[in-house]
This record gives C-alpha cells, structure tokens and sequence, in this order.
C-alpha cells in the first residue's frame, strides 16, 4: 500500500484529493490546522466523509519538526501539499497570515522532504502568479513576474522556493497552477458559494468589474483527476515537448491544471439560476484590488504529460452539482 501526506486536508481541494487517493487503495496522512479563516464546521464535515486508511492529523505546518516527524514516521511516496492561506481579498487585509502560512509552511514542508526525500513532492500554486498579464492563455513558459496581491507574490515566492530545493537536493517537485476551482464542498469565501447563498435567500450579489469577469472555471473533480494522473509523472532530465515548463537545472516543473476556457461571469450566474429556479439581482461594483478582469489555462502541457485531455465538466453541470450539494448540506428553510 502506498501512503500519501496530504497537507490542507481538511480544506476545499484537499479533502477530494484525499477522497480519491483513499478510493483509490492509498494510505492517507491528512495534515491540517482547521484555521477559522471560515466556519471549522465546514471541515470537520469534510473530514467525516472520509473513510478508508487516513491519519488525521491536527497541527500548524509551520510549526518547526512537525511535518519532518510525519515524513520519517510513515515516509510518504507522494506528498501533496495543499495547505495553504487562500484568498486574494483577504491577503490585503492580513497579510501576516500569508508570510506564516505560505512562506514558513512550505519552508517547513521544504525541509522535511530535504531530510525524507519522497519520490514525488507535489505543490499548489494559483493562476494568480501570472498577474494582469494580457497574454492569454496563460502558458506556463511564459513570464510570471508581476504578482498583483500579496496572495499571489507568497505562492510564486514558494515556486522560488520549491525551485531552489529541486536544484539543490535532486528532489523531483511539481508545481500545479490552479485555475478557479468550484465544486462541492467549495469554500464559503468564494464567489460560487457566496452567490448561491444569497440567490436562494433572496439576497443581491456583488458582481464586479460590473459584470465583466471570464473565469477558467474548474469543477474539482476535473483538478483532482489532473493532480492525481500527474502522481506518477516525475520530473526527469528530458522536456515531453516544447511546451514543458521542466527547469534546465533542477526536476522541477509548472503545471497549469484549468478547463481551458475564459468563461463569462455572467454565464456562470445564470448557471446558478438555472440550477436553483431563483433570479439573482446583481449589484454591479468596480474591480477589487488585487483582482484581475479574467483567466485562462493554456493546458497543452497537461495533456502532454498525460497523455490525454482533462476532463472538462460543463459549467451548467458542474453548478447543478454545487447547488444540489448545497442544498443537501445547508437545506434552506426558503427552499423546501
């Protein structure tokens, strides 16, 4: 049996890599500090779905020694590490968070597979590293030095990090660059959730850049297939083809991991609508700071390394799932 250390467990994408790596025969230690940056209820929820061999594990992954015991105890194949502080808005507002999470946790987590060596270290990143850059889609060859929010500097700043580790330590590491993630059990903080929130409760949403956002919306299940299928596919000396991103001195490599479509904002909202029978009233707002007006995946490489294409659940699909989760989960009295 193989045995995966699955850091941010308890969050949004960590509890479906999770799920799919336990349906899948492994050993799961799941690794999370069920922060109250939202309501823990929501992750202890998550946390009980979960059935198979998993270790749940309550701990700050900055904490110095604690992610190397882990390592040297159950010396994972595969670390996947997830945990992380999210969200481009809140980084304005508490940036300390950020530099505790995102720098010292992957330091920490950098150092324990310094001293563990797993056979494949595998790492989130976000779309966000690539900034405002107009250049669409994004490829992963192309510059990302322009980070616009501090969320988006401390994740390409671990990219750095991880990059420096590889080289140094021969530690073969993958990067994945997430595009905008939605699914079941999604976080409370993003749109997706918020917007179905207020829809059925007959509440106005905030639509910004009065309405003119494109998202490469990403169902989670169609991410965890990518991250998964990329467990085995280890950082070599030798590029797949000339879209690899594989570093010339290190076995380090960029991942975009997206549905490969800019879609409007406003189609996902009448998804939304669609699935939950209400009419949404928008209040239209300008651009947030540290926000960008769209994304899109380039995902060439993705399906180089995997030697087929993601995945790609519909939008309307994949948000009459959310909403039937939702609903399954919070059963509005407003809407029995």
């Amino acid at each position: 049996m193989k045995t995966a250390l699955v850091t941010g467990s308890a969050g949004f994408i960590g509890h479906h890599v999770a799920a799919r790596l336990l349906d899948a025969g492994w050993r799961v230690i799941g690794l999370d500090n069920l922060s109250d940056y939202y309501d823990p209820t929501l992750k202890h929820r998550r946390n009980a779905q979960l059935s198979g061999d998993i270790e749940h594990v309550t701990g700050d992954i900055a904490k110095p020694g604690l992610v190397a015991g882990l390592m040297e105890t159950h010396r994972p194949e595969a670390v996947i590490h997830l945990a992380a502080q999210a969200g481009v808005r809140h980084s304005i507002d508490a940036p300390r968070t950020y530099l505790h999470a995102n720098l010292a946790g992957t330091f920490e987590l950098l150092e324990a597979a310094r001293a563990y060596p797993p056979a494949h270290l595998l790492m989130a990143s976000t779309s966000s590293v690539y900034g405002a850059s107009p250049d669409m889609p994004y490829r992963e060859i192309d510059r990302a030095d322009h980070p616009i929010s501090f969320y988006a500097a401390t994740k390409k700043a671990g990219e750095a990090m991880a990059h420096s580790y590889a080289s140094l330590y021969r530690l073969p590491t993958t990067l994945f660059r997430f595009f905008t993630v939605y699914g079941p059990w999604g976080r409370p903080d993003m749109a997706p959730f918020k917007f179905v929130r207020a829809i059925l409760a007959d509440e106005t949403i905030d639509v910004y850049n009065h309405g003119r956002m494109r998202r490469d919306f990403t169902y989670v299940d169609d991410l965890v297939t990518g991250i998964t299928g990329l467990i085995d596919v280890i950082p070599g000396d030798v590029p797949v083809s000339a879209a690899d991103s594989l570093s010339p001195v290190a076995p380090h490599r960029i991942v975009n991991i997206g549905n490969g479509e800019a879609v409007e904002l406003d189609r996902f909202i009448a998804a939304i609508e669609a699935a939950t029978g209400r009419t949404a009233t928008r209040n239209l707002m300008d651009m947030q700071p540290g926000d960008v007006p769209a994304t899109w995946a380039d995902t060439i490489l993705l399906t180089d390394l995997l030697g087929h294409a993601l995945p790609r659940t519909p939008i309307e699909e994949g948000v009459r799932a959310f909403v039937a989760w939702y609903l399954s989960e919070y059963a509005p009295d407003d809407t029995t």
